[in-house]
């Protein structure tokens, strides 16, 4: 594990960067100061970079609508590496008819909609169509009632033999500085123990995503695994996810693992990143812009 002070010396190493979204590159406060700098970096040297994400509330085109609406616009829909492009696949592999319900909002059921199947929310599931729900898919923690609709998730479950697919593993995220807030992977769990069934998930630190990641890149060109750095803010996800996978990972301190809990998360977790970083953003000095 080494310390890094300058995450261009990050970019210098590597063909590719994949990047974390919430707590790398933008967080509660919108975007972190600076970053565009390390995507001019990025596009000065010629490497390629994607984020790799485990948000599923939208598509990429509205994922990437939330960076260049605030000036950052390199990152466009083809560079956004979403759980939910899993859950399609998943869907429309082994689902093959009836309702898909979900709990999320309406932007995030885009993915099950492209998959040409009916889509419910867990709302409006009830005695005369739940004969016909064949899968239920967690994507956001916005969009329902969290004490009626859960419970309904709960009772379809024990009611029904179908597929669960959690298509955003994250069991918290930053709310503020100081406070997190429950994920829908956070609730997944919780009903995945209480109805004793196991849920299928999607996202990091499953290695499907890095897979579905590495699968597109190697379309494009010749790649390796060692030209490649996963860079995340969570060790349980980001971190976790990379290394299993075979990629050097970066810990960056700016989201999910603040400084002063670096050490003693690494240690109770023995989750260890190859190389630790106050931030993804590219300081300024002895660049060409």
């Amino acid at each position: 594990m080494t310390r890094i002070d300058n995450f261009k010396s990050i970019i210098d190493k590597y063909e590719v960067v994949f990047f974390d979204a919430f707590g790398v590159l933008k967080n509660y406060g919108g975007l972190l100061p600076g970053i565009e700098r390390t995507f001019a970096y990025l596009q000065e040297q010629g490497k390629e970079y994607y984020i790799v994400t485990n948000d599923a509330s939208r598509s990429p085109v509205q994922l990437a609508e939330s960076y260049t609406s605030k000036g950052l616009m390199a990152i466009t829909p083809d560079r956004i590496i979403s759980s939910g492009m899993l859950t399609k696949e998943y869907l429309d592999l082994k689902v093959n008819d009836g309702i898909v319900a979900y709990l999320g909002t309406p932007d995030s059921a885009h993915y099950i909609d492209s998959s040409g199947l009916h889509t419910l929310p867990i709302s409006e599931v009830n005695e005369s169509n739940i004969d016909r729900v064949n899968a239920l898919v967690f994507l956001d923690d916005e969009g329902f009632d969290w004490g009626r609709d859960l419970n309904k998730s709960v009772n379809l479950m024990r009611k029904r033999t179908i597929p669960a697919i959690v298509a955003n593993t994250d069991q918290a995220y930053p709310l503020t500085k100081h406070d997190v807030s429950i994920a829908i992977g956070g609730l997944a769990s919780m009903i995945e123990k209480i109805v004793g069934k196991a849920f299928i998930r999607f996202g990091k630190p499953d290695s499907q995503m890095f897979m579905f990641a590495y699968d597109l890149l190697r379309e494009r060109r010749p790649i390796s695994k060692k030209d490649i750095v996963m860079v995340g803010d969570t060790l349980q996800t980001d971190i976790l996810g990379g290394n299993k996978f075979g990629l050097d990972t970066v810990l960056v301190l700016s989201g999910n693992t603040q400084a002063k809990d670096a050490e003693n998360r690494i240690t109770s977790t023995g989750i260890v990143p190859t190389y630790i970083c106050d931030s993804a953003v590219v300081e300024l000095g002895g660049l060409g812009f």
